[in-house]
C-alpha cells in the first residue's frame, strides 16, 4: 500500500497571509498551476483511490492531480476527517494576530481556538482516518487532499521527534508525503516533495 498525502495548493489566503481553516477558499491562479504541475510530474503512478477534505481548496487539487496524472477516472471520496483545522471565531484573522501567538512556534500549547479545535482534537481525527486506512492492508494506491495543520497533525505518529509538530516547518502548497504501509506498520518514505520549481513557493511561515 503507498498513500500519497499532499496539502492543497495555493490560496489568496496564503499569499495575503490570513488563516483559512474551515473557510471555503478556492484555489487561485498559481495554485492550479501548482497542482498541475504536480499532476503532470505523477504520471505515471496508478492511483486507485481517491480521498479529499470536503474544502474545495483540497477538493480541487485532487481533481486537477487526477486528471493531470492520467488518473481522471478515480472517483473522489470525502471525508470530514480530513478538514482544516476549525479556528472557530479566529478564521480569517492574520497569521500574525496576537490571539495566534502559540499556534506556529509551540502548537501544543496553544489553547482551543473559541468555538474552534485545538490540534490535539485535529490529531485525534486525522490520525483515526489514516490508521484505519492502513488497517485495509492491500495493494492499493492511494491519493489524499489535506491541509496543512491536518496533514502535520495526521502524519505526527510517523515522525521521529513527534514533539515537533510542524516538522521543522509547514508543509508547502502542494507538497507531497508518501507513505508505505504493510501488515499494519506504515513508515514514511517520502517527506515534503514538491514536484515544481522552488521559485514557485510562497513561503509566509519563514
Amino acid at each position: 500500500m503507498q498513500i500519497y498525502i499532499v496539502r492543497h495548493g495555493e490560496t489568496r489566503a496564503n499569499v495575503d497571509g490570513y488563516l483559512q481553516g474551515w473557510s471555503d477558499d478556492p484555489l487561485n491562479e498559481n495554485g492550479i498551476r501548482l497542482a498541475e504541475i504536480t499532476g503532470q510530474q505523477m504520471t505515471g503512478i496508478k492511483i486507485d483511490c481517491c480521498l479529499s477534505s470536503p474544502l474545495r481548496r483540497a477538493k480541487e487539487t485532487a481533481e486537477i492531480i487526477l486528471r493531470e496524472s492520467a488518473n481522471r477516472d478515480v472517483q473522489i471520496e470525502i471525508d470530514e476527517r480530513i478538514k482544516e483545522i476549525n479556528f472557530g471565531s479566529y478564521e480569517r484573522i492574520s497569521t500574525n494576530a496576537p490571539e495566534v501567538k502559540l499556534f506556529f512556534p509551540d502548537p501544543f500549547q496553544c489553547p482551543r481556538f473559541p468555538d474552534g479545535e485545538n490540534v490535539q482534537m485535529v490529531m485525534a481525527r486525522t490520525q483515526e482516518f489514516l490508521r484505519k486506512l492502513i488497517q485495509r492492508n492491500d495493494e492499493k494506491t492511494y491519493l489524499i487532499a489535506t491541509h496543512g495543520c491536518a496533514l502535520r497533525a495526521m502524519l505526527n505518529f510517523l515522525y521521529e521527534d513527534s514533539a515537533d509538530f510542524w516538522h521543522g516547518h509547514v508543509p508547502y502548497n502542494c507538497s507531497v508525503n508518501i507513505v508505505e504501509a504493510k501488515d499494519g506498520v506504515a513508515k514514511l518514505i517520502a517527506d515534503d516533495k514538491i514536484y515544481y520549481p522552488e521559485e514557485m513557493i510562497v513561503d509566509r511561515y519563514k
